[in-house]
């Protein structure tokens, strides 16, 4: 039973945004490409099949995060009883824990195309070493953009079977609000990271991370926008769109406050919800 905890523990299933934030952009994108005139059997198909690989993604990912950040976990104050960095774990069962989520995450990524397939192969370089990007440069969470969004190009093959000018926007925009809620993430562990070395957006744009943040937001929605002129999005995508925008700024930016941790968490956890909002958008704009 002890095994069972320190796994729970070492691939955060009791923290589910993580998965989450993997999760939407996956939904979105499927949403997207959907045709809803259709069956819907197949939509539903496909967004199980993603929310169970974004679960087995995001806890290969953290093992394989924690093995690389053992050194470094040991002496940051939130994660210094994280199963590895305790040694509780020992690397040669975490490598053994990351093979079998894999195998199983593979299985999953079987049921799609041969197009999305060889698209899903493609990222696994960046799933897994995007914990080192922290180590040589500011734009850790730039790195994160690119590979927690790319499920938004997945899901639109999954249906399209080629790539397309839409999603690369949409992909480019959800890079944005990566960029923006790691950022205020990164604001939990920003004392401790300059302490031992680690780099940050956090700690790059520390003086002036709401107006950065503000930015990163901003790309999000203009992206929105265009991705309903683009899809002939009804009035009501439009309507819709004043509850992500109402979030995004009278609620996370008005409320961010870099020197509490605690409502950083907070704030960053509200991006699940950020992530139904859209995904409700989405809807909105293609069935009303």
């Amino acid at each position: 039973m002890n095994q069972i905890k320190l796994f729970i523990d070492l691939v955060r299933l009791k923290k589910p945004i993580g998965f989450m934030l993997l999760f939407w952009p996956c939904a979105w994108g499927l949403t997207l490409a959907y045709d809803f005139s259709s069956n819907l059997n197949n939509y539903f198909f496909y967004l199980i099949l993603f929310f169970l690989g974004a679960v087995l993604m995001r806890s290969a990912g953290c093992i394989v995060n924690d093995i690389l950040d053992k050194e470094f976990d040991k002496k940051v104050f939130r994660t210094k009883n994280r199963p590895i960095a305790s040694d509780q774990i020992s690397i040669k069962l975490a490598i053994l824990y990351v093979l079998i989520l894999c195998f199983f995450a593979l299985l999953i990524l079987l049921n799609f195309n041969n197009f999305t397939i060889i698209l899903a192969l493609g990222s696994m370089p960046l799933a897994f070493t995007y914990p080192l990007m922290k180590r040589f440069t500011y734009w850790p969470q730039l790195f994160l953009g690119i590979t927690f969004n790319y499920g938004l190009i997945l899901g639109w093959t999954a249906i399209q079977n080629q790539i397309d000018l839409l999603p690369i926007l949409f992909y480019l925009g959800a890079i944005f609000w990566t960029l923006g809620y790691d950022t205020i993430y990164g604001f939990q562990d920003i004392k401790d990271d300059e302490i031992i070395g680690l780099k940050s957006a956090s700690i790059k744009f520390k003086d002036n991370a709401k107006s950065f943040i503000f930015l990163c937001y901003l790309i999000l929605c203009i992206s929105l926008f265009i991705i309903g002129y683009l899809i002939n999005s009804n009035l009501y995508f439009y309507i819709f769109m004043v509850l992500p925008i109402s979030h995004l700024f009278l609620y996370q930016i008005n409320k961010f406050n870099s020197k509490n941790p605690d409502k950083c968490l907070e704030i960053f956890k509200s991006n699940n919800f950020l992530g139904l909002l859209v995904f409700i958008n989405i809807f909105v704009g293609k069935i009303i």
